[in-house]
């Protein structure tokens, strides 16, 4: 079973701007997949069309074989979204936040409460529950949307660019936290512009350039295209992986 399969996506805004062209994509149950690319490369588009949230052109989309245009209030139930853009109210009770997230999948307060604090416990945030969103740090924001998007326990969680602004160490928390989210059996998708980020975590990587996936395979095979022949910059040379997908960028666009 795939948490996601994607067949032949396309979108073209109406100011004529093709963002996606003919995208086709499984991510496996239970997979780490991490989606790579420049801005602009399609990657939030892929996101917003799987969740419903943008419209597509043509295409399929599936979400643990439910299709999202026959049956998109089931197809979202197994989703969890972590956006780029902090999105709560910056003045609820943090406990609260996540409470009332619960509240939208119809589980009941009872059963939410615990839940939820046992969420931000697992995540750092047990003695901030009775603080508002205001009093958060950037990377502690993060993880509440993180607790959010979990509440309903979802079978696939997908994390935009979830570690933006995010310091080291909250970093280092999170990639264990989601590891044994993995571990568990949830399937996560990643997008994120910290390529050792994707290096340490994800299982398969798909690269995707101008609206075209370039490159989808293992984490050990896309490694494998790395050579010590790339270019050093000012003395720095980056992770295997951002060899590998500046080279793949690089030859893309040529």
């Amino acid at each position: 079973m795939n948490a996601l399969s994607i067949k032949g996506l396309t979108k073209t805004y109406g100011n004529g701007v093709q963002a996606l062209k003919g995208v086709s994509l499984d991510i496996p149950e239970g997979d780490f997949f991490a989606l790579l690319g420049p801005n602009g490369a399609g990657k939030t588009t892929i996101i917003g069309i799987s969740t419903g949230l943008v419209n597509k052109t043509a295409g399929t989309v599936e979400v643990f074989g439910h299709d999202i245009d026959k049956e998109p209030e089931l197809a979202k139930t197994y989703i969890g979204l972590v956006g780029q853009e902090i999105n709560f109210n910056p003045f609820e009770r943090i406990l609260d936040t996540v409470v009332n997230q619960g509240g939208y999948y119809g589980i009941p307060r009872s059963e939410a409460i615990p839940r939820a604090k046992q969420l931000l416990t697992d995540l750092g945030l047990g003695d901030k529950m009775e603080s508002n969103g205001m009093q958060l740090s950037g990377g502690m924001k993060r993880r509440l949307m993180i607790a959010r998007a979990l509440i309903h326990k979802p079978k696939f969680l997908i994390l935009d660019e979830p570690t933006a602004g995010v310091d080291v160490e909250l970093r280092r928390g999170m990639w264990d936290y989601l590891r044994k989210l993995t571990s568990e059996g949830l399937t996560v998708l990643l997008t994120t512009h910290y390529l050792e980020e994707a290096e340490q975590l994800a299982k398969q990587v798909a690269i995707i350039n101008k609206g075209q996936i370039i490159v989808n395979d293992t984490i050990d095979k896309v490694l494998a295209m790395h050579t010590d022949t790339g270019t050093t910059k000012e003395g720095f040379r980056g992770s295997r992986l951002e060899e590998v997908f500046l080279d793949l960028i690089r030859e893309n666009n040529n």
